[in-house]
């Protein structure tokens, strides 16, 4: 349903073109049955005169409601439904259940492979006010559940996720994500408790209502065992 609509926005200059192509049509249908029904002599002819003027209305009809429901949709409804038309990247598969986390043992499997030697990973991509993780802190060692906090609240703000990798790698597994923003406050919660000791990194992903993703915020961490 939100690909259709989402046709209709993109596409409105076409679909107005041919509503007005359908325009022309019908009225100059309605112009050919009204002078059927003045020339008409018997009954049949007055009969097929009044069929083909109906026709000509109905059609005149559909195109008018066609047009004031592109109008709505395009320039009163898609501006206040950002994220319906907008959002439409693989990414939204993760706000399907923003505020659940994933289960320990997915995340020992994907988390599980053997983190690299210990590697000094500076804090990177995060804007005070914007993006920024303020717990835990950059180095800090943690375990069990631990409750992050900082904020994710940027222009057009779409939505915020966050994710860890083994230091000095790139294979990102997402915790849990949301639609709201946040400022100076709890973004939410990470189950280490499954997850091999070692070094990590936290990053905090931001995308706007456009879908495009900001530089992301990255922290590292050292997980112990628990």
């Amino acid at each position: 349903m939100a690909a259709v609509l989402s046709f209709f926005v993109r596409y409105a200059p076409l679909v107005y073109l041919l509503l007005a192509l359908g325009l022309i049509f019908g009225i100059r249908r309605m112009a050919q049955a009204i002078a059927e029904a003045r020339q008409a002599i018997f009954g049949l002819e007055r009969e097929i005169a009044r069929r083909h003027t109906t026709q000509a209305v109905s059609v005149l009809s559909l195109i008018v409601i066609l047009a004031v429901g592109e109008f709505l949709l395009s320039v009163i409804l898609a501006p206040n439904l950002p994220a319906l038309f907008r959002l439409t990247t693989p990414t939204l598969n993760l706000l399907e259940s923003p505020t659940e986390t994933l289960p320990p043992q997915l995340l020992e499997t994907v988390g599980a492979a053997t983190p690299g030697p210990s590697v000094t990973v500076e804090v990177t991509g995060c804007v005070p006010g914007q993006i920024a993780i303020t717990a835990p802190e950059a180095g800090s060692e943690i375990k069990g559940q631990v409750t992050l906090k900082g904020t994710a609240d940027i222009p057009n703000f779409g939505f915020y996720k966050y994710e860890f990798a083994p230091a000095g790698g790139d294979s990102w597994s997402t915790v849990e994500a949301s639609r709201k923003p946040v400022r100076d406050g709890e973004l939410g919660i990470w189950d280490t408790s499954a997850i091999t000791p070692g070094d990590y990194q936290l990053r905090l992903v931001v995308t706007d209502n456009q879908g495009n993703a900001l530089p992301a915020c990255i922290v590292p961490v050292r997980i112990k065992a628990p």
